[in-house]
């Protein structure tokens, strides 16, 4: 509504009409399917690829596209405005996998993992949350011990995307036998096939339905010393992954929301109710005007958020108010367009009822909505209310 595209760079809006018209023409014809039957179109991920969404931001050397934030931003929105299970699946094999080996691994690991996982044909997933320990990743119980040259890592994870299908899992484990510290936070790379090592799928969900979700079980799993991300210690490591996908969410979740906003404006002018169409109606209009206002200020506050970080001057508690922010205004969005649609809302030839139940689960992820409130509260008043 402000049009925030005259902003854009020809390359950055280039980007953003090659995932949008991809999304389009690829991934909405199948995605009320795949969300009715709890699956994910693997099939897809090749397309991806070739697109160029995986690790977008990362250097070209490793066979990634080495974009800026706004157009790495601009891929989050239009994927999601597909789907958040869309849009998660990239922003976990980009944010929170390729992110920490680029920037915490050897260049062995480097050269080894990046390349395959930019061409889809390895998949990642991330294994920080816990049982008993979501918001409060210190209290993480998953354990690593060295044996030789060796660790070996006992543990579980909950609620990780991509964890069935995915080659390798960064996992975040204590390290009981640390030269510095012991029970230092250290970040491994876990592959598919050693032993111990499981993912059984998580089943029975009424969110991001078309989105793989899974437990990673750990037990006695044999880890090589040269599959320890050497150049972090500690909850920086995973935090840090956490602030670039939530960074990611920010943008995201205007995708979402300018999904529902815009069902519910051709919805309006079309469905006639008293002898002329909804739209025309002060409540509707309100919810409307709501929705687009609040879309125009998300907008606004990814984009400077985007060019702060490519000046290295985001602060992680910028991120969380934008994703704090830019999902609260989505969920809200979407319950307001699902009162637009009325019964029509609630099923599947409107993306609404999807993208609410949807966010429901990204307002949980990556820091709820009340975590980062109190994140920016400790920021402004210099008092930490966790403790």
């Amino acid at each position: 509504y402000y049009k925030l595209s005259d902003l854009f760079t020809h390359d950055e809006i280039a980007v953003q009409d090659a995932v949008r018209e991809w999304t389009l023409r690829r991934f909405l014809p199948v995605v009320e399917s795949h969300a009715q039957a709890a699956t994910f179109p693997l099939e897809l991920i090749p397309e991806l690829a070739e697109l160029g969404v995986f690790g977008a931001n990362l250097p070209e050397k490793y066979g990634c596209a080495n974009l800026e934030s706004t157009a790495y931003g601009l891929i989050m929105q239009e994927l999601e405005r597909g789907d958040s299970g869309l849009r998660s699946f990239v922003s976990v094999q980009s944010g929170l996998v390729m992110y920490p080996i680029y920037a915490f691994g050897s260049e062995a690991q480097r050269e080894r993992f990046l390349p395959s996982l930019a061409k889809g044909e390895l998949i990642g997933c991330f294994g920080l949350t816990e049982p008993d320990s979501g918001s409060d990743p210190a209290s993480m119980k998953t354990h690593a011990r060295k044996d030789g040259n060796d660790f070996i890592l006992n543990g579980a994870k909950m609620w990780i995307t991509n964890g069935s299908v995915a080659g390798i899992a960064i996992v975040w484990a204590k390290n009981d036998d640390d030269d510095d510290k012991p029970g230092t936070v250290r970040g491994f790379i876990v592959e598919k096939g050693m032993a111990g090592f499981t993912a059984p799928e998580m089943k029975n969900k009424w969110s991001l339905r078309a989105s793989i979700t899974s437990e990673l079980v750990l037990q006695e799993v044999r880890v090589p010393r040269e599959n320890m991300l050497p150049n972090i210690k500690g909850l920086k490591g995973p935090l840090s992954c956490l602030t670039q996908a939530r960074y990611g969410i920010a943008w995201g979740a205007i995708g979402a929301a300018t999904a529902c906003y815009e069902a519910a404006l051709n919805y309006s002018k079309t469905r006639i109710q008293f002898g002329k169409p909804i739209a025309s109606f002060q409540l509707v209009q309100e919810k409307l005007v709501y929705m687009i206002t609040e879309i125009t200020k998300a907008q606004l506050l990814a984009w400077r958020l985007a060019k702060l970080k490519d000046e290295g001057k985001m602060t992680p508690q910028q991120v969380s108010m934008a994703k704090r922010n830019n999902v609260e205004i989505a969920v809200t969005i979407a319950r307001m367009a699902r009162e637009v649609l009325g019964a029509s809302g609630i099923t599947g030839e409107y993306p609404v009822m999807r993208h609410l139940m949807n966010l429901e689960s990204v307002k949980t992820y990556e820091g709820t909505h009340d975590i980062h409130t109190l994140i920016i509260g400790a920021d402004i008043t210099g008092i930490d209310a966790f403790k």
